[in-house]
C-alpha cells in the first residue's frame, strides 16, 4: 500500500488495468476474477474503456464465491471522459459510472484527459472539431462535490502536466490525490515525479510494460536490450525488472494481463531490489513517449498540439 498526502485511503501499490481493445466483456470479467484469486485488490477502469459493467459483474461474483468478504477490501478507480468534462456534467457522469459498477462509491475518480469533447459517444478517431479546452475550475469544483457527497473517496487527474496541476492547486479546496500518467523505463517521468512528490500528489504509472497487444500499445519496453540483460542476469522477467524499477521510484502502477502466470509474476517484485549499477543503466535508456492525445484524433488542432507538447515534459 502507498499513500498520497491528500488521499483518505492508501492505494494498493499494484493495480490491474482493464483497458482492452480485444477482450470481450465476459473475458474481462473472468480476468478480473482470476486476478482477485492471485491477490490483486486495486482495479482501474474508466467510462471510456467500456469495462465498468464487467468490473461490477466481477465484484458481485467475487463476493458470491467468497474471494472477498466485502466491497471494502477493493480499491476501485474510474475516470471522467471528455464528453462529460463540463461542470454540470460531472455529477451525472460519476453516477452513471456507479450504476455501471453497481457500487455506492468508488475509491478514486480521475479526470481522464484535460480535454473537453463534444461527442455524445466515444468514437476513435475523434474529429478535431469536437475537441475544446477544458474549463478546469468548473470541472474540478464538480469533482470536489463528488468527493463531498461520498460518491468517491478521493479525486485526481490523469495525463496532466505540472502546469495544469499548478492551475488546479491555485484554487482547489481539495487538491488532486493522484496523477496517472504513462510511465515505464523508456518514459521515466523524473521531473513530473519530483513535482508531484513536492506537492503531495502520488504518481501512478499506466502502460508500465508498454501495453503491448492493445491498439495503442508497443513492445519497446519488453524488447529493450538493457532490461533484457538485467533480467537475464537476475533470473527475472523483463516485466519484473520494469515493474521493480517503477516501484523503486516511489509510485504506484496499473498493469494489465489476463494470463494467470503473468499476473503472479507481476506481483513477485518485492523480495529483491535493483543494484545501483542496474539503476544507472536504466537511467541511461533513451527516452521516448508513446501515448499522446493525438493518437485518438483524426487530425490535431491547437488544443491537442498544446497538450501533447506539455506531455513531452521530461
Amino acid at each position: 500500500m502507498i499513500s498520497s498526502s491528500n488521499g483518505p485511503r492508501p492505494i494498493p501499490l499494484i493495480g490491474m488495468g482493464t483497458a482492452s481493445s480485444k477482450e470481450s466483456g465476459d473475458q474481462v470479467t473472468a480476468g478480473i476474477i482470476e486476478a482477485m484469486k492471485v491477490g490483486y485488490r486495486h482495479f482501474d477502469t474508466a467510462a471510456a474503456y467500456k469495462t465498468e459493467k464487467s468490473l461490477g459483474e466481477a465484484i458481485k461474483e467475487a463476493l458470491r464465491l467468497g474471494l472477498i468478504k466485502s466491497r471494502e477490501e477493493l480499491f476501485i478507480t474510474t475516470k471522467l471522459w471528455g464528453n462529460s468534462a463540463e461542470g454540470h456534467l460531472v455529477l451525472p457522469a460519476i453516477k452513471q459510472s456507479l450504476r455501471n459498477l453497481e457500487l455506492d462509491y468508488v475509491d478514486l475518480y480521475l479526470i481522464h484527459w484535460p480535454l473537453k469533447l463534444t461527442q455524445e459517444e466515444l468514437k476513435i478517431p475523434i474529429p478535431k472539431e469536437c475537441i475544446f479546452p477544458i474549463n478546469i475550475k468548473d470541472v474540478w469544483e464538480a469533482m470536489e462535490e463528488c468527493q463531498n457527497l461520498g460518491l468517491t473517496k478521493s479525486i485526481g487527474v490523469s495525463n496532466f502536466s505540472p502546469t495544469r496541476i499548478q492551475d488546479i492547486l491555485s484554487f482547489a479546496k481539495i487538491p488532486p490525490a493522484i496523477n496517472q500518467v504513462e510511465m515505464n523505463p523508456l518514459w521515466q517521468q523524473k521531473k513530473l515525479n519530483e513535482f508531484c512528490k513536492k506537492n503531495g500528489i502520488l504518481l501512478t504509472g499506466y502502460s508500465p510494460l508498454g501495453a503491448f497487444g492493445n491498439a495503442w500499445g508497443h513492445n519497446h519496453v519488453l524488447e529493450c536490450d538493457v532490461l533484457k540483460d538485467i533480467a537475464n542476469s537476475r533470473g527475472k522477467t523483463v516485466a519484473q525488472v520494469s515493474l521493480r524499477w517503477i516501484y523503486e521510484q516511489g509510485v504506484s502502477f496499473v498493469v494489465k494481463s489476463f494470463n494467470t502466470e503473468r499476473m503472479k509474476q507481476n506481483l513477485d517484485i518485492f523480495d529483491w531490489s535493483l543494484t545501483e549499477e542496474e539503476l544507472i543503466k536504466i537511467s541511461q535508456i533513451p527516452q521516448q513517449k508513446y501515448i499522446y492525445s493525438s493518437l485518438m484524433v483524426a487530425e490535431s488542432n491547437d488544443v491537442v498540439t498544446e497538450l501533447d507538447a506539455e506531455l513531452s515534459f521530461q
